[in-house]
């Protein structure tokens, strides 16, 4: 019997994981209970029990940690071997016999449980783990009818309780200390914050030294909890539900980890998210956003009604869909009648599914008549797809994020997977600790480089804005030291541009010496790290935002993937250039044809081919001019050219550069229609607001950063009644432009129709494969896992010349420090979602990192209130001292609007692709008493548009 990807056999639990697979791996042949039965060599007899059908009890196995044998349980006989070996730890041998049943090891197994209950609570009636409790099950499992020993001795029924996690409660009275919470933390997350505490009898799972869950180390990610086999670590929505009935498998709307999750269900109510181990992305694990903060999609404060309004100073009216879809469709359509057809535009969402965003681009180019469409992504990854074309012929990540379980070096530039990507953050943890090097380039001292039992991490705190000069210093290294890869470089990379940058990087000026003074990197420290990526057997490069959101955002892609292309570390496991995207489904909005310049599938509006394939299918001409980019929208809108603009699932007013610049662009905008689930700060200047639906009420795909298409699976109606994809469709159809789909389904279809690299991807291929991984299509029929293994979509690879050029934000006498910015963990960007659950917790405010001598100097304590001033306006944040920081950098989170993180950010873009330059602005600090002027603005505009929403209540009941 050879594994393979069964989705109903990902909801059994094979007690021990698989062996690692090695190349020569043979099957071995035993037998038991008299069935014979081949597995590869390596699988533990428990593992090898289940594949054939046959339940050995257990306790402290599961086929997510590595097999423990403290339980004994599992004891099984092997013919010609004394005792009674546990069969989690005994691995398979050719012409093995076993056996699992018999009277022997049935009084066994009897009277280990009955050991176990003498020290539990008997209120299985009451407990809410009853019905899915192992210690339940396994009790019935070994025939246990009795407990001789009693309760009367020293026991551990009264033990204290911790309620502190706001998602799950700690009952000792019921652990069993089989250490599956302890292994979870450490294998699985790798937080090491729990431990066993004490011996023998006195043996109890502790949290940190000894401390409440909330005030240790624990990061509340749900690995204790999914492992615990009793009802110690409990979901509260369970306690407070009772069981779920019914569940469906679907993928979490967070980050672009895109995990996959089995909601499950009471009815329509969800009643916990369980990461499914089927899940390619995640195998079983999640984060605390995922995993716990889901009561965001029945908030109260969730928009379930269309609204409209004449101005923004005037409360809104609720209206019902036919009503409120008119009213937008005719002041679209008398704004293009008025000043033109390119007076209006459209921004897609990085949220919604891909099928969402491919209408809304459709909608714009089909039914506007224009390319004025635009997404986050030209916010945060519009360097890595202008980067990597160039460079490599494909915009996206090359590899999945297994394959950095066989990387020996590590790179992380400008990323924070701990926070940001915290699931691929832990799977890269595992990989350290086995030994992989790791190198940080970031200004600031990130968790990663805590990585328990991580030795010799090394780190380049290099100055905000300096990015392209260190990626030079250390491909200079690599170049002059004879580190490159010339097999590689001759086979696979154009010779003329690779000889033309290699003169171009051997410069001196390139050197980790002349470039220290620009970087503040020292010499020896590049020197150190370029080797220890070039002599790796496998390098990987992992970037995140302080790449990308910079003026040179798109010379460092260029120049990380000419650090890659030199040293042959692409086209196999271990290595590749991969951009860690931020929000779930942005790879998929970029996919899907949301930029003004490009069509699904990432081609060109002045290709006539492409442009003649998608006027075929969809009936009318294209425009062959590239449209507006967002900044340009915001620039014409206060010019007064640009008149309206539909924002699907985009907070653009909280989460773009030079917060008073996209207001004032927002204020001139004749009409402005925002659909989302919440009135979020960009609706504060819509005059037609339409409900959105959450991923929790949809059908769809979201695309990760590993380019991994999921299947998103509606758990319950829309609150409103509409997913999103038909408001679109209706739009649409009021602005004379009809489109006709009855599931997403057929709008996938479409896709693949008209999209090269989605071309084989269905919902049939979907939900029989699990995921697909971009491109898929005749060459690549079950997708592309690892990019670029044999060429290039370019043919060869490109060196491109990555002139450093210094960032005009420069700290000066005025403005002495540089501001960076950063997410946390418990908050998902602009915080719409994620502070409306108890993440609040957490992080229930913006505050403001500096270095303790920049605060020495200023007179600043930790919690003091803070004037933050840029070139761009002012703000105020809570002090928080912190050696993370290097002196000269501060840094802060932008998760919540009243903070006003970016209205201190500049325009100052990429010069490629008009990325914001978010990482670097020139600031000044000091000790203030009150709020800025703009969060003072902000608090009153804020209570006003609250207010016209609160009267907006029972319009709709009014005019009926």
């Amino acid at each position: 019997m050879i594994e393979h990807f069964d989705p109903q056999q990902h909801g059994r639990d094979l007690g021990t994981p698989p062996p690692a697979v090695t190349a020569g791996g043979s099957l071995v042949s035993i037998e038991i209970d008299g069935v014979e039965i081949a597995v590869p060599e390596g699988t533990s007899v428990l593992r090898a029990a289940a594949l054939a059908d046959i339940n050995i009890p257990k306790l402290c196995a599961t086929d997510s940690l590595e097999a423990f044998g403290s339980c004994r349980l599992c004891a099984v006989q092997v013919e010609g071997r004394r005792g009674t070996p546990a069969a989690c730890t005994t691995p398979v041998a050719e012409g093995m016999k076993v056996t699992t049943q018999n009277e022997r090891l049935a009084k066994l197994r009897r009277n280990i449980m009955e050991l176990y209950i003498s020290d539990h609570p008997l209120d299985c009636l009451t407990c809410p783990a009853n019905g899915d409790c192992e210690l339940q099950d396994m009790a019935g499992a070994v025939g246990l009818r009795e407990v001789r020993y009693g309760f009367e001795g020293e026991n551990h029924l009264d033990a204290e309780q911790d309620h502190s996690n706001p998602y799950f409660s700690f009952d000792p009275s019921k652990c069993i200390v089989c250490s599956r919470c302890v292994r979870a933390c450490e294998e699985v997350q790798g937080t090491f914050a729990l431990t066993i505490d004490g011996r023998g009898f006195d043996s109890k799972v502790a949290a940190g030294q000894d401390q409440p869950f909330m005030d240790s180390e624990c990061v509340s990610c749900g690995a204790c909890v999914q492992a615990c086999p009793t009802s110690t670590l409990m979901e509260k929505s369970v306690i407070d539900a009772g069981q779920p009935e019914h569940s469906v498998i679907t993928t979490c709307a967070y980050c672009g980890v895109g995990c996959s999750f089995e909601a499950q269900m009471k009815g329509d109510q969800v009643v916990r998210m369980v990461p499914w181990k089927g899940g390619d992305a995640n195998h079983g694990h999640s984060c605390v956003k995922g995993r716990f903060a889901f009561g965001y999609a029945t908030h109260p404060d969730r928009i379930t009604t269309p609204m409209i309004r004449d101005s923004i100073d005037q409360p809104w009216r609720e209206v019902g869909w036919e009503e409120a879809i008119s009213f937008a469709a005719s002041r679209l359509k008398a704004i293009q009648a008025e000043h033109g057809r390119e007076s209006i535009g459209g921004i897609t969402s990085s949220r919604c599914t891909n099928e969402e965003t491919y209408l809304v681009q459709k909608l714009i180019r089909a039914g506007f008549g224009n390319n004025n469409t635009d997404t986050c992504a030209r916010v945060c990854h519009s360097p890595t797809g202008y980067g990597l074309k160039t460079t490599l012929g494909e915009s996206a990540g090359t590899q999945t994020f297994d394959s950095v379980m066989q990387a020996d070096a590590i790179i992380v530039i400008g990323a924070n997977p701990t926070d940001a990507h915290p699931v691929f953050g832990s799977l890269m943890r595992k990989r350290l600790r086995q030994g992989a090097s790791l190198i940080v380039a970031d200004p600031r001292r990130i968790d990663l480089l805590r990585t328990p039992h991580l030795e010799d991490a090394q780190h380049l705190p290099l100055r905000p804005g300096t990015n392209v000069a260190l990626v030079n210093a250390l491909a200079h290294v690599v170049v002059t030291e004879g580190l490159e890869d010339q097999e590689f470089i001759a086979s696979r990379c154009d010779t003329a541009a690779y000889n033309a940058w290699r003169d171009f990087i051997a410069e001196e000026r390139h050197s980790p010496e002349a470039s220290e003074a620009t970087t503040g990197v020292a010499a020896d420290a590049v020197r150190r790290a370029a080797r220890t990526y070039a002599n790796a057997r496998n390098g990987a490069i992992y970037y995140g935002l302080g790449v990308t959101e910079h003026s040179q955002g798109s010379t460092m892609v260029m120049g990380i993937a000419n650090l890659a292309l030199a040293t042959g570390n692409i086209g196999r496991e271990g290595v590749g250039v991969n951009p860690l995207r931020g929000q779930n489904n942005v790879q998929g909005s970029c996919d899907m044809g949301s930029f003004p310049h490009e069509l699904p599938g990432y081609q060109h509006v002045a290709d006539p081919d492409a442009r003649g394939r998608f006027e075929a299918v969809w009936g009318v001409p294209l425009d062959d001019e590239p449209g507006l980019r967002i900044p340009n929208m915001f620039d014409a809108a206060i010019e007064g050219s640009f008149k309206a603009l539909y924002v699907q699932g985009e907070d653009i007013a909280q989460s773009d550069p030079n917060t008073q610049h996209v207001e004032a662009a927002l204020t001139s905008l004749e009409c402005l229609i925002v659909q989302d689930i919440f009135l979020n700060e960009t609706a504060k200047y819509a005059h037609v607001l339409l409900p959105g639906s959450s991923f929790l009420e949809k059908d769809g795909t979201f695309t990760n950063a590993e380019r991994r298409i999921n299947r998103v699976r509606k758990v319950m109606p829309p609150l409103a009644g509409k997913a999103d994809w038909e408001v679109t469709v209706e739009l649409s159809r009021a602005m004379g432009y009809p489109m006709d789909y009855s599931h997403p389904s057929e709008i996938m279809d479409e896709i693949a129709q008209l999209t090269p690299s989605f071309a084989g991807v269905s919902y049939a291929l979907l939900d029989e494969r699990g995921s697909l991984q971009w491109p898929c299509n005749a060459e690549h029929p079950i997708g592309t896992p690892t990019m670029h293994e044999i060429d290039f979509p370019i043919g060869l690879g490109r060196f491109a010349i990555t002139e450093y050029v210094a960032s005009e934000e420069r700290s000066n006498r005025r403005f002495p420090l540089l501001l960076t910015t950063g997410r946390i963990l418990s908050q998902y960007n602009v915080g719409a979602q994620t502070r409306r659950t108890d993440n609040q917790m957490w992080h229930d405010e913006d505050v403001l990192e500096l270095h303790p001598s920049d605060a020495e100097v200023r007179g600043i304590s930790d919690g003091d209130w803070l004037g933050i001033t840029s070139r761009a306006g002012q703000t105020v944040l809570r002090a928080r001292i912190s050696e993370r920081m290097q002196p000269g950098v501060v840094y802060t989170t932008f998760h919540h609007p009243g903070s006003g993180a970016n209205v201190i950010t500049t325009d100052s873009s990429d010069w490629a692709t008009n990325c914001p330059e978010y990482k670097v602005t020139a600031v000044q600090v000091e000790k203030v008493s009150k709020p800025s002027a703009w969060q003072q603005r902000f608090d009153e505009t804020d209570r006003k548009q609250r207010e016209y929403l609160h009267t907006a209540k029972g319009t709709l009941e009014k005019s009926a």
